[in-house]
This record gives C-alpha cells, sequence and structure tokens, in this order.
C-alpha cells in the first residue's frame, strides 16, 4: 500500500548471502548487478531448472529471443511508452537499441509472425530471460530483492475469448501455487495477494475475481481503478513480505487487451475472420534472484523464531557433510560414503581440515549444512551412523541405507546438480574474506 521502493535499512539477507558465499555485489559493473558464487550459481541453476519444467509440464513452448531491439521499431516504441519502465538504451554500429525488461517483446514478435488458428488456443509461449534488464533507481536497490539485471520466467499466453481467459488463469495460479510451494514456501502462508484491477472489468467478471482470491486461499488487497490506467485490466502478485515490511512481487500474471492490436497478433477464427486475442502474461515464480532473497528472508525470520535457519533440501549446496574423527584413520571410510552417496545424487562433501571435531561440526553448522554425519571407528566399520539433522536439533541412529531413502523421500522429483566445489574442504578457496 506504501507503494514505496526506496530502501533505507539494509535487509537480512544480504549479510546472508554473503555469510554464506552465495552472492554478492559487484564492484566493477553496474550497480544492481551480482556476482555468483558457486554456491549460488548452483541454487539460481536448480530454481531455474525447476520452474522451466513446470512451466513445460504446464503445456508451454519454450523460445528464445534477443536481450536487444530497435529503440525506433513502431510496436515496441508504443508499448514502452504505455509501461515506463527504466529502460538501458546500448547504441550500436547501426542503431539505437534498448536491454529488454521482460520477454514480452521478442515472444510478441514471435506471436506476430505466426499463422496462428482458433485450434491452437490457448498457445503458451515460454522464455527463462537470462537477462532482464531494468534502470532501477540506485536508492532502491537491495542485494537480491530488486536489481538492474535478473533472470526472469515469463509465460505468455493466447486466449480466444473471456471463458478461456478464465479457465486458464485459474489454471495459471494453481501453477504459481504449485511452484513457490515445491521450492519451499508454505501457501498461502508466506505471501499476501494483490490484485489491479479496473472497475469495469471488476463488476461484470466479480464471480471469476472471487473464484482467484479462493484459490489463493486468504484476503486479498485489491487496488480498484476507475480505468484503464496500463495495457492490462486485471492483474494479480503474490507477495513476499520481509523482515522490514518490505513487499516484494514474485508471481505475477496479467490480462492484456491491448498488445495483440499493437502488435498485429492475429489468430483465425471458426468463421474464417481474423480476430485479436486476449494475451496473459505470467511469471510462475518471479525473477529467480527474488525467490533466492524470499528464501532468506524467511530463513532469517524462523531463526527469530527460534528455529535454526536452514535452506530447503533439495537446494543445499551441501546436503550430508562427513566429518572423519581422525583424517589419517577414517579418510577412507569418510570419502567412500561420499562417493556413495554422490552416485545416488546427493550432494556429500569431506571437512577434512585439520580442526577438532567440534570446531568441523560447528563449521558445518554456520554453513547451514543440513545433514552432518561424523566418522569414527565404528562408522568406518560399517556400522549405523551417527546422523546430526539441522532442521530437527536431532542426532539419531541410522544405517546408510536408511538415510540414503529418508534424503531421497525429500528430493524426490527435484532437479539435481552436483555439488559445485571441491569435495574436499581443504581444496576450497575463501570467497567472502
Amino acid at each position: 500500500m506504501a507503494k514505496s521502493r526506496e530502501v533505507k535499512q539494509e535487509p537480512p539477507h544480504i549479510k546472508i548471502m554473503k555469510k554464506l558465499e552465495l552472492v554478492d555485489y559487484e564492484p566493477g559493473s553496474d550497480p544492481g548487478n551480482l556476482r555468483f558464487y558457486p554456491k549460488g550459481r548452483l541454487i539460481k541453476s536448480l530454481l531455474e531448472q525447476w520452474v522451466t519444467q513446470k512451466t513445460l509440464e504446464y503445456g508451454a513452448v519454450e523460445v528464445e529471443t534477443p536481450v536487444m531491439y530497435d529503440y525506433e521499431h513502431p510496436s515496441l516504441k508504443s508499448y514502452m511508452h504505455r509501461f515506463p519502465a527504466r529502460q538501458y538504451v546500448v547504441n550500436t554500429p547501426n542503431k539505437k537499441t534498448f536491454l529488454r525488461f521482460s520477454a514480452c517483446f521478442g515472444q510478441f514478435l514471435i506471436a506476430h509472425d505466426s499463422t496462428i488458428s482458433y485450434k491452437h488456443l490457448p498457445l503458451k509461449l515460454y522464455e527463462l530471460t537470462r537477462y532482464s534488464f531494468r534502470a532501477e533507481q540506485s536508492g532502491e536497490l537491495a542485494g537480491l530483492r530488486r536489481l538492474r539485471a535478473f533472470t526472469m520466467p515469463d509465460c505468455h499466453c493466447l486466449v480466444k475469448d473471456l471463458e478461456q481467459l478464465k479457465e486458464e488463469m485459474k489454471t495459471r495460479l494453481e501453477l504459481s501455487k504449485s511452484v513457490l510451494s515445491s521450492i519451499g514456501f508454505v501457501l498461502p502462508n508466506d505471501f499476501e495477494m494483490g490484485v489491479r484491477i479496473t472497475k469495469d472489468f471488476f463488476e461484470k467478471n466479480k464471480d471469476f475475481v472471487l473464484s482467484l482470491i479462493k484459490i489463493f486461499g486468504k484476503p486479498v488487497l485489491l487496488e480498484m481503478w476507475e480505468e484503464k490506467f496500463f495495457y492490462f485490466v486485471l492483474k494479480y502478485e503474490l507477495n513476499f513480505v520481509d523482515n522490514l515490511g518490505k513487499a516484494a512481487a514474485l508471481s505475477t500474471d496479467q490480462v492484456d487487451v491491448e498488445n495483440a492490436e499493437r502488435y498485429g497478433i492475429k489468430y483465425t477464427d471458426k468463421d474464417g475472420k481474423n480476430k485479436f486475442p486476449i494475451i496473459l502474461h505470467l511469471s510462475p515464480s518471479g525473477a529467480i534472484e527474488r525467490v533466492m532473497y524470499a528464501l532468506l528472508e524467511k530463513a532469517y525470520s524462523e531463526e527469530k523464531q527460534g528455529k535454526l535457519p536452514i535452506l530447503p533440501l533439495w537446494l543445499s549446496p551441501t546436503q550430508v557433510r562427513i566429518v572423519p574423527v581422525s583424517i589419517e584413520k577414517h579418510f577412507k571410510a569418510a570419502e567412500e560414503l561420499a562417493t556413495r552417496f554422490e552416485k545416488e545424487n546427493i550432494r556429500a562433501d569431506i571437512d577434512d581440515n585439520v580442526e577438532t571435531i567440534n570446531k568441523r561440526v560447528r563449521n558445518a553448522e554456520l554453513e547451514w549444512v543440513p545433514i552432518v554425519l561424523v566418522v569414527g571407528d565404528k562408522e568406518a566399520k560399517g556400522e549405523k551412523l551417527t546422523v546430526r539433522t539441522r532442521e530437527s536439533k536431532q542426532q539419531k541412529q541410522m544405517t546408510e541405507k536408511e538415510l540414503i531413502k529418508e534424503i531421497k523421500e525429500q528430493i524426490k522429483g527435484m532437479p539435481f546438480r552436483s555439488i559445485p566445489l571441491p569435495r574436499l574442504l581443504s581444496k576450497r578457496p575463501t570467497f567472502v574474506g
């Protein structure tokens, strides 16, 4: 409601992203452009894979489009005036261009050049933009929450009429809920839904709007306009409210009633006539960087409530930390154990530093490692493992087989990438001093 983007205090996630060696500011670039260290790149990549997978399962077809466009292109120029984002202007040897702030431009130009029948609708085009660019004011930039270069999953859907629009938009809201909940959020508790709508569209489609609110699951903030202000007549956002009380939109969808005509996007109807579709603009998760921001802010909030901060297991750079009691006596057993975990698509590493057991276990806690195994004589002989679980704060005895089964149940169906750094901690550089 405050509609203020200005940053007056550093959000907690900034210290966390640096401490965990995930992300940092890049002093050699423009503000709002970040560097991702190996652990942060792993998390970002897994999120990119997951959102893309879910969107393709929904029925979207994936495309790739340029990052820069002709500043004087008539359709693009008209659109920019209706959507006053802050463009980066780039002068090439041939023309004046601007860097895209969404995938709209490329997908709309593809749709303009396509031959589309009513039989093809709803037609869903998807791109994960790496990157989209917005020249935000420096006072608005805040870690992972608001950037000038960001990764945006963008899915446009062409629909033929209002009824198809309603069914599709409800399906897409369910998709957004599914994406966010599977990432590690609790729906609807972790979010507040905002709806912007024109008075005319609301009065004619009140039952539909209420059905969207029912799908979300709790009351929403509704902002009603007397007349159409942008190109859409309805837009919802699933907002994450952070520890400073700032709201940041993640998932969003919009009902666009202008751009089909602006870009000359047409489909042939049953009667053989060309008609303009309605366009829906969906980001199932919001910017990937902003998803990371929300996860870190959520962890900080839980820490304030007395819980240990943690990332979802499928996103944890190290899922299992193995700590040999004696480097000389137990290292081989630890290495063999790590290899068996990796064969099961579980990220395991070994703390082989010459430090006390307590210090190495403490280091794992500081890194938010979810599972820690101390390997001594009995573990080296193949007996039960002593498993320290961060989330439950418990220590229990389990067989290797039982532990692998428990981990795989928790990460079932989620994408996997190998550990992003050398297996041995002694071989790793320090990225943030």
